[in-house]
């Protein structure tokens, strides 16, 4: 299934939101290539860039949206738990149920951070000093 047939297989009024995050996505992170893939048992828009990076998905209830990077960065995640006031924060995703929750102004400028954060190298890092740590016991 493409991008596109996912999108408009979602609610009518769910498609011009989530057609504007994922352009958003693809603009402020090039990083990432996009595909429509299964995660958590759930159909959405897998963002990658060898690794996870992102997902946009739409449920009975909320739309999400996935992000690795403020699973990791506590300071992320903070930061827009407040400029995103309505929606409801997971520790990794983000869940709203429309635009006004999730003002594009403040998701391209959530993206363009998140599109910063190198998760191949927090990840080496992280083996590295786990490695490390391994080696003085």
């Amino acid at each position: 299934m493409t991008i596109t047939e996912f999108i408009s297989n979602q609610l009518p009024e769910r498609q011009k939101t989530l057609t504007a995050i994922h352009k958003i996505i693809i603009e402020e992170d090039k990083t990432v290539k996009a595909e429509v893939g299964t995660m958590m048992g759930k159909e959405m828009i897998i963002y990658t860039c060898s690794t996870f990076k992102y997902g946009l998905a739409s449920t009975k209830n909320y739309m999400s949206l996935h992000a690795l990077p403020i699973y990791g960065s506590p300071t992320l995640h903070s930061k827009y738990k407040e400029l995103f006031p309505d929606a409801n924060f997971q520790k990794g995703c983000i869940n709203f149920k429309n635009e006004e929750e999730m003002p594009l102004k403040i998701v391209r400028q959530f993206i363009n951070d998140c599109s910063k954060i190198d998760l191949l190298k927090i990840r080496e890092d992280y083996l590295r000093s786990k490695k490390e740590k391994t080696k003085l016991k």
